[in-house]
């Protein structure tokens, strides 16, 4: 099919190649040989009278053109995705969909386990992908590598629809066995302390950092990680300070973890985590028996005990 003399099946070829930035790697994952992916890119150099991509060194670059063609041919390929996966009805207990979620360790450790419940429950045949978040995760929307976002409002895009959908308070945490746990915990006790802090590699500071860092208060770090799960066995048997969800706390508490709590040092707005999707699969039934998922597991953890 062709529009404007342009074939457009190379709509296609030109979204994997401005994506994958390699002839080779373009041609693998449209399934598609070397030299018939040599051929569409010569041919889309042809009709665009440019380059699209130079190779320089051992690297293929984009061209101004390409970049600015980039997010409106995916825009065009994901609008017709959707258009064509669109069914008129869903049912989780016979679909073979598979969800592709881009969540924070946070919400793989507390919501996401009550939403498999709760699917379990309503006997789903649906797949799960859970994989983590990106220093950009909107652009996952826009390609269509990912159905729905889970991430504080504080990184939405205003691109996309989003919905609340958990909510939860931060305090701080220490080892039981620490002198930090006696007594109250100043302002002058908290800044001099150590610090044990999450921060995603390649992403956005953390929801906690973020608002430490407006209230310009410096913390002194001394373990950094990726995990926010793991912060609370990391301070056992130290004398750092660790600033955690109550949602993540409560649970280690559960376990019999010897923690002692206390209200974070500056005031801290909740943190508000969102779903976010695509603006083309706002109708999608699949989209939104998904939304619903997460609400019911969100509304479960919210009815449990609080520590």
């Amino acid at each position: 099919m062709h529009f404007r003399k342009l074939d457009l099946n190379l709509l296609v070829a030109l979204d994997a190649l401005i994506r994958k930035r390699s002839v080779s790697l373009a041609a693998e994952e449209l399934h598609l040989s070397q030299s018939a992916m040599s051929n569409s890119l010569s041919r889309l150099r042809g009709y665009f009278n440019d380059e699209l991509l130079t190779q320089v060194g051992r690297k293929m670059l984009l061209t101004p053109l390409a970049e600015k063609l980039e997010l409106p041919v995916r825009d065009i390929l994901v609008r017709i995705d959707a258009s064509i996966t669109l069914k008129p009805e869903f049912d989780p207990q016979t679909t073979d969909r598979t969800f592709r979620i881009c969540v924070s360790d946070f919400i793989l450790n507390t919501l996401v386990p009550s939403a498999m419940q709760v699917a379990r429950e309503q006997q789903s045949r649906v797949r799960f992908n859970f994989v983590p978040q990106v220093i950009d995760p909107k652009k996952e929307l826009e390609r269509g590598e990912a159905d729905m976002l889970i991430l504080p409002d504080l990184f939405c895009s205003s691109d996309h629809p989003t919905e609340s959908v958990l909510m939860d308070d931060l305090a701080c945490i220490v080892w039981q066995g620490s002198p930090l746990a006696e007594g109250e915990m100043t302002l002058e006790r908290f800044v001099s302390a150590g610090h044990a802090i999450m921060q995603p590699p390649d992403s956005n500071p953390s929801f906690e950092t973020h608002n430490y860092e407006r209230a310009d208060l410096r913390r002194r770090i001394e373990v950094q990680t990726f995990s926010f799960s793991c912060l609370p066995s990391l301070i056992i048997g130290t004398d750092l300070i660790a600033t955690l969800q109550r949602l993540l706390i409560d649970k280690a508490i559960g376990y019999g973890m010897p923690l002692r709590v206390f209200p974070t040092p500056v005031p801290m707005p909740p943190l508000n985590e969102c779903m976010q999707w695509h603006k083309h699969q706002n109708s999608d039934l699949g989209i939104l028996w998904l939304r619903g998922l997460m609400r019911e597991a969100a509304a479960r953890l919210h009815a449990g005990p609080r520590g």
